[in-house]
Formats: structure tokens, C-alpha cells, sequence
């Protein structure tokens, strides 16, 4: 079966001043309110200390005794997540639920004498906690000889392993209530869209051709664009990052940026020390929601099924941190090209914190503030789009007001949200310039470089925002 050519239905584009503006559907709208979620990854490669599964670990070894998905979710709530992705089925093809179509599963493991079910708990230790249930299941399939994107390696095999993993589908979508989220890793190179109409039709789909979110491009979490919108035909669709994103788009697709707490996506015994301090998690959410897109932190369980005490506090650290700095000291909201927010008393404040309606489309183009010192208005930054958010630094100053003038705008701007906050956090560094060309690595590195987007140009500040990064990969993160 063929993956259609065409990208699925969405909500058509509305004309303003003769303008076409991209707008998303109900459930986009409702998936960029959720932000921040929390990642899950647990396969075999967890007892092997490896992110790949080599397929060594026999099933009689994986028996995580004190996996308790209520400290998954405690820990999600924490952070501040207000949905979970679990990696069900990893590329190496082992399923964490009661499939009925393989029998490299739990049910073949001493963990509850083969009964046990994780998405069966997790769900309902998300639906106790007030938080969204996603699934990541990975169409490449080393168990069963299948390639990335669920291309077999074996052509007579194609027909089979994609009735296998349609059922897979099925299961995951109809017993474990709704999912808000699916995964398909790496891409897909056939089609589902039958399945997920019909069981998940408000979820969000990442990669494949039936995708309605995308990836931010690079595995640390951060974007450069708060752009939602992409010109349709430009690339084979679910193959567009954040690097694609296009103001004039005439197609809504928003961005998830994942990340991970350590720098493996699986839990290590060796890499504790990897653990990411809170400044950085805290620079992550600012180039992710703060640019507009979901930030999806990766917290992984050992091999007792537990996610490790010091990964679990470094969450909590991060959550309150980010409700500390963006408890707003005022907010209000409005429509047009000026807006005024008169704080209750003279403040330091260092952060504003824009949002629009994005159900009226991205309109806002440009923009700048002044802030009210000693009754006199002073300049204080600006910025180029708001979008879902915008998250911009400025020099701490003792304000009494703040107005917002918009400089360029497609129709009358809808402001959602125009936000004060005092972070008492240092202003963001200054962006170091991309190398003209590629730097010369020892020759370890290359392979890494190349695969990783070179993490040596990597740039985190608020503002200004640099080019993209080059040595992007096409699909999803696994190779």
C-alpha cells in the first residue's frame, strides 16, 4: 500500500486584506495549549546500555519489578508536562502492550508473569492526574527485518509487515483511550490514514503522511522560527522540520521539539553525570515554548521500571523553576495595533511574553515594546512574530506599564495574551556566528557531526535568532 502523495485534510486558509493566512484545526489549537510534555523511553536497550536495540537481551531478563507508571505521571506533573509520550514499540520491535501480533512482547517477559500491560497503567495513571496519554510506535521493526520508515528489507515481506503493524495500530488506538499524540519515528512509506481517522482523529500525528505536527529538526530541544505555517509541495509531507516554517505558508503544521533530561534517550548506568543542569532546561523551554512550539523533555526509567531519583528531582527543579519565572505580574489581552498593560505597582520586570489567537491566523509580523519609567515611555525590544507564544528577553527595568506597538500586521492583530514577568535571571548571551564552513573534527567526530547536526554550532539565546543549522536530517531522530 502506497502513502498517499497528498497531505491530509485541514482547515482551509482564511483571507484577510486579501491576505491567504493558514489556520489551524480545533485540535492543533488544542495541542500547542498543552506545551510541555514528557517523553518515555524503555525497550531492551535499557538493560543494554545502548540507544539501539542489537536484539541480545533475552526476554527472560526484562522483569522491571518496580515499575510503577503513577510515579511516571507524578513525575510529568511535576515538570509542569501536560502530556506523556510513551515509546511503546521501539525500532527494535518490542512491544510493551498485550499485541496479539508478535511474540517478541511483555507477555513473553517474568514481569508480571507475562500479564502485564504499561500503556493499560499508564493510562490510567494519566487519566488520575489530569494528563494526556501519547504513543510513540516505531514503523522500522529489527525483529522482524523492516527498515526505517516500515520498509521492509525483504520486498515480499512489504504486504505482511504492514498488516502487522496496521493491527498494531489498531491496538494501541482502541484500547487505551484517546491518544493525543502519535509517533511514527523516522517517517512512514505507507499509509494508515483509514486508522487514524477513524481512531484518532484529534490526535496529533508526527512524521508519516498523514502528519500534523512536525519535528524541530535537531535533538536538543530548540527552534529558530515561531513560525506554525509551511508551504504545501515544498517538501514530501512529514518530512518538514522547523527549518521549513514559511510565514506565508498555506498550510498549518506546528512544531515539537524534543529533548532529553541526559544525553541518551535511554537510561544509562553510566551517564548520571549527563544529567541536564536547570539553566539548560530552562534555555530549552525558552528556545521551544518560547518560540511557539511544544518542548517534549525525554525523563527515561531504569531497568527496575523507576525513573531514577536525581532525574525525577532535576523535573520537579525544572517545573517550578518555569512556573516561578512566568507567573506573570500582570496580563491582559486585546485587539489592534497598540496595547497597554498597566502593572499593579512599579516593577523590575525582564521578560514579555506575547501570544496570539492563532485560530485567526499568525498576523502579527513585527513588533516592539516600551516600557513606563518614572511616567516617561522608553524603548525597551522587539521582536519579528508572535504566533502561539513569543518569549522575549530584555535589560531588567522597574516599569510601571508596558505598551505593545505593532509594526507590520496582516489585518487587525487578535492579541491573546500580552504578559509581564520578573525572572531576576541574567540577560541571554549574545549569539556566536555561524562558522562559513565546516570546522575540521577529529575524525571520531565526524560521523557524530553529521549525524547529530554538529552540536558545536549549536546557539541558544533569546534573541537574535541565527540562520538555521545546517546537516539537517530529512526524518525523524533514530537512524
Amino acid at each position: 500500500m502506497r502513502a498517499p502523495s497528498t497531505p491530509p485534510p485541514s482547515r482551509p486558509p482564511i483571507t484577510v486584506d486579501g491576505h491567504q493566512l493558514a489556520v489551524p484545526t480545533k485540535a492543533q489549537a488544542a495541542w500547542a495549549d498543552l506545551e510541555v510534555g514528557m517523553f518515555i523511553h524503555l525497550a531492551p536497550q535499557t538493560w543494554q546500555d545502548h540507544e539501539s536495540d542489537d536484539l541480545s537481551t533475552p526476554l527472560s531478563s526484562i522483569n522491571p519489578n518496580k515499575l510503577d507508571t503513577d510515579q511516571w505521571a507524578s513525575v510529568a506533573q511535576s515538570m509542569g508536562a501536560k502530556y506523556i509520550v510513551f515509546v511503546a514499540k521501539h525500532e527494535g520491535g518490542f512491544c510493551w502492550w498485550q499485541t496479539d501480533t508478535t511474540d517478541f512482547s511483555v507477555k513473553n517477559t517474568p514481569w508480571r508473569n507475562g500479564k502485564g500491560d504499561v500503556l493499560a497503567d499508564l493510562s490510567k495513571s494519566c487519566q488520575k492526574l489530569g494528563l494526556k496519554l501519547g504513543v510513540y510506535l516505531s514503523p522500522q521493526d529489527k525483529k522482524h527485518n523492516i527498515g526505517v520508515g516500515g520498509k521492509a528489507n525483504d520486498p515480499s515481506q512489504q504486504a505482511t509487515y504492514e498488516k502487522l503493524f496496521r493491527q498494531q495500530l489498531t491496538e494501541v488506538l482502541t484500547r487505551y483511550g484517546d491518544m493525543c499524540e502519535v509517533w511514527f519515528d523516522g517517517s512512514l512509506t505507507f499509509d494508515v490514514g483509514d486508522i487514524l481517522q477513524a481512531h484518532a482523529k484529534e490526535a496529533a500525528i508526527f512524521q508519516g503522511p498523514q502528519a500534523t505536527i512536525r519535528w524541530a529538526g535537531n535533538e536538543d530541544g530548540f527552534v529558530f522560527s515561531s513560525s506554525n505555517t509551511v508551504k504545501s509541495g515544498a517538501k514530501t509531507w512529514g518530512d518538514y522540520t522547523a527549518n521549513d516554517s514559511d510565514v506565508d505558508g498555506d498550510r498549518w503544521l506546528p512544531i515539537e521539539a524534543d529533548s532529553r533530561i541526559r544525553t541518551t534517550w535511554f537510561w544509562q548506568s553510566n551517564n548520571q553525570h549527563t544529567l541536564q543542569r536547570l539553566r539548560v532546561l530552562v534555555e530549552r523551554y525558552d528556545q521551544s515554548v518560547g518560540y511557539g512550539a511544544n518542548m517534549l523533555l525525554n525523563v527515561a526509567p531504569d531497568t527496575s521500571g523507576l525513573i531514577p531519583e536525581g532525574d525525577a528531582t532535576r523535573a520537579a527543579a525544572f517545573g517550578a523553576e518555569i512556573k516561578r519565572r512566568y507567573t506573570p505580574v500582570a496580563e491582559t489581552s486585546g485587539k489592534g495595533m497598540e496595547l497597554t498593560l498597566n502593572l499593579p505597582a512599579p516593577t523590575t520586570i525582564d521578560r514579555l511574553v506575547l501570544m496570539e489567537d492563532i485560530t485567526q491566523g499568525e498576523r502579527i509580523r513585527s513588533f516592539t515594546f516600551d516600557v513606563l519609567v518614572n511616567d516617561a515611555w522608553q524603548y525597551a525590544g522587539n521582536g519579528p512574530l508572535v504566533g502561539h507564544k513569543q518569549i522575549v528577553a530584555f535589560t531588567p527595568v522597574t516599569a510601571s506599564a508596558v505598551r505593545l506597538h505593532v509594526i507590520q500586521s496582516v489585518g487587525e492583530p487578535f492579541i491573546r495574551a500580552l504578559a509581564a514577568c520578573s525572572t531576576g535571571a541574567k540577560p541571554p548571551p549574545a549569539p556566536r556566528p555561524l562558522p562559513a564552513q565546516e570546522p575540521r573534527l577529529p575524525p571520531r567526530l565526524v560521523r557524530r557531526v553529521r549525524r547529530r547536526q554538529a552540536r558545536h554550532h549549536q546557539v541558544v539565546p533569546l534573541r537574535p535568532r541565527p540562520a538555521p543549522r545546517r546537516h539537517q536530517r530529512p526524518r525523524g531522530r533514530h537512524p
